[in-house]
């Protein structure tokens, strides 16, 4: 019986491999995409026996403030489309962590609070957040990490 193998497609003259080498070596975006996916898996994993994703526990802790945030005040600070986040706070709403209510100056815009079991929820996913960070700050360093965050906010300042 003979062996028959597949001919790689023919490699495109103005996409040659030294081109891919190039963008693995060098995209910004693909080395920040790689380390964030890397982050937010051990955020994950960390915040997991509390009930929480590192998104769900960082929007949470955008809503842990005095006044009830309207939906576009977190869209600059957490670095989301609307869209995207009226789907994230949707779980959180029907798990009752959080609430919707019209805003009483503007009906047009919501505003957004923490409900008891919500704030109970980030009271017991913090402990676990702060090992989780201190682990990864272990792991590369302080400096290394206040440098990083340093730069990160040089690229997309928070708002």
């Amino acid at each position: 019986m003979s062996e028959t193998r597949e001919t790689p497609p023919e490699m495109d003259p103005d996409l040659p491999l030294s081109v891919t080498r190039e963008v693995r070596d060098s995209c910004l975006c693909l080395h920040l995409q790689r380390a964030a996916r890397v982050v937010a898996r051990h955020f994950d994993a960390a915040l997991a026996p509390v009930g929480l994703t590192n998104r769900q526990f960082s929007l949470l802790m955008a809503l842990n403030r005095p006044e009830r945030p309207r939906l576009g005040a977190l869209v600059p600070l957490l670095g989301m489309d609307r869209t995207t986040l009226t789907a994230a706070l949707k779980p959180l709403e029907r798990r009752g962590l959080v609430t919707s209510s019209p805003d009483p100056s503007d009906s047009r815009a919501r505003r957004l609070a923490l409900t008891a079991e919500g704030r109970a929820r980030l009271r017991a996913a913090l402990p676990v957040w702060r090992r989780a960070q201190a682990e990864i700050e272990s792991d590369a360093g302080a400096g290394k990490m206040a440098d990083l965050r340093a730069d990160l906010a040089a690229l997309a300042p928070p708002r």
